[in-house]
């Protein structure tokens, strides 16, 4: 670290040996501040920044001052919450940050404005809200960061992303992002200068975006040939470039009593305010056939539904984005036979109102006869000096749009699930650590043939069942420690073919196909093996209503410019090896397909399914860095794909198979500390690590092992719990550290290595998941011991 490798410059002068003390701290804050903002962005390595720097400063006015003339309470001891303010008043969006107990400490004008200086754990508006926020914070006090979408507040819904901060990493950083909104002024310019412009010029079409004042915005080519005059450059007026005659009819000044008669129809903006900034598409009035033929050409090339209406409620024309918004096939002749029943005498009076009354415009929510489930917004705006038209409908196909909420609020809704399903597994691995430990202690106190030895087997027996029940949640949450090895499906698949055959009865029958130049995979194989099992069961059940079917398992290449041909907006472009499990079973309806790998889910009756069988295969591929896609047709039968990515050479070395190590290899001298809140487990872990040679001293909490190592005792490791209240693990072992850098640090938690090892930037660490047995635990304090 920086304050090991510097030189000792106590009572130096920073005039004399030590001036170089001033730059080199401005060096290190620059480098620090670019290194921040590459990998945090813009806004954290803003406040990070400041955190640092205040905390610099404070340790520079600390070493300036002299000893004898600086009491205690001058030195200083936290960060400069000016300069936090300071650099928070940098970012435009809403931030703030907060102490561990939520008391806010310091926010931008963005948020104060917003918000109105309220904590950030009093704006939520209802529980779901206030759930919300606590699991986001759950995770940033965990993980390092934090996220949620769609938080009601008193100001409106709103994203929140938490991280961790401060110096001693014990504050909250929220922020409140605001998505970009695109501006519909700007896109309108660009479309009548750009490709959309040069369309409706060679459609013979003038388009000019005219604002509400009258001022000419935009032009496409033809209408500036043809109504501006040669030279004028300006910003004319609109009105100045077209004339309206008494008869409703325009013209172009530039082009005198020659020119032709032209109609206009005016497209707003913003369809809420028809008399704003517009569109006006001038097209020649030489013939009612034409005419008719160039409005439809112009509605066509509209990306939005828009469709015309007469006096009596009639449809004139509509262009194919209407129809197809509408879900219209056949012929429809009054706008309420889009929709349905209960919303006709709504849209019928809504029409008659704009027709026969002042121009004006205004938004329904009805629901469409295609879709009842979905309403959808139906834009009715006025229409005046365009002959028979008298109501223009706006519709817009929202149908993607309402799909991409569905998928935020059940990826949201599965988050939450997984969230719960991670502690509920993390806590029940605590319980069978001290269940399994007991039965390993007991064990060594009695000898295969004595009464109490059966029972004691068969405890701990269940006990491993139960942890396998725990993996099973840990795999849907994704949390699952995984062990995972470079290999061939081909070979996981051969593995089990033998315990399939005898799964799956004497109806099924098994065929197992393998494709040629399959690349290698690196994936845990014997949660591969319980992937296969688990789609082989369900394909089983399936397959019983008909008394039999086919079971294929297959395996094959599929290469990156394959991957390209699909066409999937998740599977990324690559080369993957795939592996497919199809059966002939009755299938799975549509509205059943979708929910599949929800957790608790199932179709079976009750106490023959527990649905958890396909969310433990969705955490797995995904956990393995894999995709899953599933397909199927009902009386036809149902297919599962997975896609995991080619494992190429130097990506990750080969997970090393153990080696079951005697007692004598695990005996260990020394003292060691032990940290851990739970008080069944830590009196599990002393004993064991007693009964093989240790002195333990154990502390309750990440405070009390920091008092106990300030007493200067020598210790030869720290086993510490990485989830504790009101100090976790990897903080306590970051203060540890500064004073005993080479401590050899083993974690032990019920979380997933894989996922803490992302979230904890501490080197030389080991780790330990719970539940382990007594020998688990000797093997891994004597590994931790081992030099490397």
């Amino acid at each position: 670290m920086l304050h090991q490798e510097l030189p000792p410059i106590v009572d130096r002068p920073l005039d004399g040996g030590g001036r170089w003390l001033l730059p080199g701290l401005g060096a290190a804050a620059v480098l620090s501040v670019a290194a921040i903002y590459f990998s945090v962005g813009p806004i954290p390595a803003l406040v990070l920044a400041g955190l640092a720097l205040a905390g610099a400063v404070g340790g520079l006015i600390a070493f300036r001052a002299p000893p004898e003339k600086a009491p205690v309470e001058s030195i200083f001891q936290g960060p400069d919450y000016g300069l936090v303010g300071a650099a928070l008043a940098l970012c435009d969006e809403p931030a703030a940050i907060t102490s561990p107990d939520g008391a806010l400490l310091a926010a931008n004008e963005a948020y104060r404005t917003r918000f109105d200086a309220v904590p950030p754990l009093k704006l939520p508006a209802d529980e779901e809200s206030t759930q919300s926020i606590l699991t986001a914070v759950s995770m940033a006090w965990r993980d390092g960061a934090g996220c949620v979408a769609g938080v009601a507040t008193l100001a409106g819904t709103t994203a929140v992303e938490v991280q961790r901060a401060g110096l001693r990493n014990d504050m909250l950083l929220w922020r409140y992002p605001t998505p970009p909104t695109a501006d519909p002024v700007s896109l309108a310019i660009q479309g009548i200068s750009g490709v959309a412009g040069e369309r409706l010029s060679k459609a013979g079409v003038l388009a000019a975006l005219v604002d509400a004042d009258g001022k000419l915005l935009a032009a496409n080519k033809l209408f500036s040939d043809r109504a501006i005059p040669p030279g004028q450059t300006d910003g004319p007026r609109f009105a100045e470039l077209v004339h309206v005659s008494d008869d409703g009819l325009f013209h172009l000044p530039v082009e005198g009593e020659t020119g032709s008669a032209m109609r206009a129809v005016h497209v707003p903006v913003n369809p809420a305010q028809p008399n704003g900034i517009g569109t006006f598409l001038l097209f020649d009035d030489s013939g009612s056939s034409s005419s008719s033929s160039n409005l439809q050409a112009l509605l066509d090339m509209m990306p939005i539904g828009l469709a015309l209406v007469d006096r009596d409620g009639r449809f004139l024309t509509m262009n194919q984005a209407f129809r197809t918004a509408s879900g219209m096939k056949g012929k429809a002749v009054y706008p309420g036979d889009l929709v349905v029943k209960e919303d006709k005498a709504a849209v019928a009076d809504a029409v008659r109102r704009n027709a026969r009354g002042p121009a004006m415009s205004g938004d329904i929510a009805v629901r469409l006869t295609r879709d009842p489930k979905e309403p959808v917004a139906l834009t009715i705006a006025g229409l005046r000096g365009l002959g028979d038209a008298a109501v223009l409908l706006l519709l817009k196909d929202n149908s993607e749009e309402a799909k991409l909420k569905r998928q935020i609020a059940q990826a949201t809704k599965m988050q939450a699930v997984g969230q719960l399903a991670g502690g509920v597994a993390h806590d029940f691995n605590n319980i069978l650590t001290a269940i399994i430990g007991h039965c390993d202690l007991m064990l060594m106190r009695h000898t295969p043939g004595d009464s109490d030895y059966d029972d004691i087997q068969q405890i701990k027996s269940n006990s491993n069942r139960a942890a396998g029940l725990t993996r099973q949640l840990l795999a849907f949450s994704r949390q699952q420690t995984l062990r995972p090895q470079v290999l061939q499906l081909p070979d996981v698949v051969s593995e089990v073919s033998h315990l399939l055959k005898r799964l799956l009865g004497e109806t099924v029958v098994l065929v197992v196909k393998h494709g040629r130049s399959l690349g290698a995979v690196r994936a845990d194989p014997g949660q591969l093996e319980q992937v296969i099992i688990n789609l082989a069961v369900n394909a089983r059940d399936a397959m019983a209503a008909k008394s039999g079917g086919t079971l294929t398992i297959q395996t094959y290449a599929v290469r990156a410019d394959q991957v390209a041909e699909l066409g999937s907006e998740i599977l990324p472009i690559a080369d993957y090896t795939a592996l497919s499990v199809s059966d002939t079973g009755c299938g799975i309806p549509p509205s059943v397909l979708g929910k599949v790998f929800e957790p608790f889910f199932t179709t079976k009756e009750v106490g023959k399914g527990t649905g958890l069988g396909l969310s433990t295969v969705y955490g797995i591929v995904k956990q393995s860095g894999g995709f899953i896609f599933a397909d199927s047709k009902v009386d036809e039968g149902t297919r599962f794909i997975i896609y995991l990515p080619v494992h190429h050479a130097g990506d990750a070395p080969q997970a090393a198979k153990p080696t079951k190590a005697t007692d004598n290899e695990l005996w260990g001298s020394g003292t060691v500390l032990l940290v851990e809140d739970e008080p069944m487990v830590r009196t599990v872990a002393e004993r064991a690590l007693i009964r093989h040679g240790y002195s333990v001293v154990t502390a309750n909490n990440g405070f009390e092992a920091l008092e106990i190592l300030d007493r200067g005792d020598e210790f030869v490791l720290l086993i510490s719990d990485v989830v504790m209240p009101e100090m976790d693990g990897p903080t306590m072992v970051r203060e540890a550290r500064q004073s005993r850098p080479e401590l050899p640090v083993l974690f032990m938690s019920g979380y997933a290595e894989e996922q803490l090892r992302k979230s904890i930037d501490i080197d030389k660490v080991a780790f330990l998941p719970k539940p382990f047995s007594v020998q688990e635990l000797a093997e891994a304090a004597r590994k931790a011991l081992t030099p490397a």
